[in-house]
């Protein structure tokens, strides 16, 4: 396969940059014009006299030049109120939350976001490995987590259904942060033996959970001889090696291995189908352009890095429900090139930010 079979046409690119500068606009404008804007951003366009987000926003690249980074603690602190945009006045919200394992957590308020975004992901999934119809298994966190009701959703706008078992990543970090090892490996031995119970008595076709669950549930059963015949894999960190390994060994060449990229804030990033050029190392392409991915010089974060070099994620959401810029993530990537698929930058073996330089807690999760 020759390099210029997996590129994408200039003119796609083009495309994919045109379509992003007028939706870039249109959400700027939506949240900064008086009849649309949230209490949260019409305030802060007041105090920033200098800068008219309504006539200085060309086009994305202005966003990214004139924005500040959005800070994380303006989601734990601001009352969820202050977020809502003048046409979603009175109608109730979802309260979601994002990240954190201490303190206060970052709360995103949302609408119908979440089935917009999983919808629209559901696109590039393949019907044989996620069949519509029969039953989905999610082993992953519920609660006041977006996830739970999107892949729910996602389930049901492919004619499925969806059973849970629960986790509390916050309380597994914890655990292993205060090296109660044995504490974390029977929280994960319990959230397995639900699965394994449930696997055995209920016809399951596809499953959600994280890497480290996957693997724990393969050492008890086996995943493809369960009916499992896709699974969706997020949440820690999987390297090439791994991934060789999951699909190999864990899902025996038999079950496809979908890895996911994704948060509460900005949706989730769909993967770059793996062929041998790639090596199983997993590229990911934001949901643009509701949600913009940069690959930022951790030290200027105003530069990007070049393409195949390391940096740190720089997320931009850009929905009528929330306008969030230049979020800098808690991970680092490489920059990756557009592929056919996508025509748009990528980001690939995602890892915490820092890994390198010290030991990083992921947990389960």
């Amino acid at each position: 396969m020759t390099a210029n079979a997996t590129a994408p046409q200039e003119s796609a690119i083009a495309e994919a940059a045109q379509r992003l500068d007028e939706h870039a606009v249109e959400i700027v404008r939506w949240h900064f014009s008086d009849d649309t804007g949230c209490p949260f951003w019409l305030e802060w366009k007041e105090k920033h006299a200098d800068f008219d987000p309504l006539t200085d926003v060309t086009c994305f690249a202005d966003v990214a030049r004139l924005f500040p980074h959005f800070q994380d603690d303006w989601l734990r602190y601001e009352q969820p109120e202050r977020w809502v945009p003048q046409p979603f006045k009175g109608r109730p919200y979802c309260v979601f939350e994002t990240g954190g394992t201490t303190g206060m957590p970052k709360q995103r308020i949302g609408w119908d976001d979440y089935k917009i975004d999983y919808e629209q992901f559901s696109d590039t999934l393949d019907d044989d490995a996620f069949p519509r119809g029969g039953n989905w298994l999610m082993v992953g966190p519920t609660g006041p987590r977006r996830l739970r009701l999107a892949i729910e959703h996602l389930a049901n706008y492919r004619g499925s259904s969806c059973m849970f078992i629960d986790l509390d990543p916050r309380w597994v970090k914890k655990l292993i942060g205060t090296q109660q090892f044995d504490q974390a490996k029977a929280y994960m031995t319990h959230a397995v033996d639900q699965a394994v119970m449930i696997m055995k008595h209920r016809k399951i076709s596809a499953l959600f959970t994280t890497p480290k669950l996957l693997e724990a549930l393969a050492e008890r059963v086996s995943i493809p001889n369960a009916g499992i015949k896709g699974c969706f894999v997020g949440g820690t960190t999987m390297t090439p090696q791994y991934v060789r390994f999951l699909i190999e060994e864990v899902l025996e060449n038999k079950a496809k291995l979908v890895p996911t990229y994704g948060n509460t804030l900005m949706g989730l990033a769909a993967h770059k189908p793996l062929t041998p050029e790639d090596n199983y190392s997993i590229t990911y392409y934001a949901p643009q352009p509701r949600a913009v991915l940069r690959v930022v010089n951790p030290d200027q974060t105003d530069q990007l890095v070049d393409y195949d070099e390391w940096g740190r994620v720089e997320l931009t959401t850009l929905t009528k429900e929330l306008f969030l810029p230049r979020f800098l993530e808690r991970d680092e990537v490489i920059r990756r090139r557009p592929c056919k698929q996508f025509a748009w930058d990528g980001v690939g073996d995602v890892r915490p930010f820092g890994a390198q330089k010290k030991n990083i807690v992921e947990g389960v999760y």
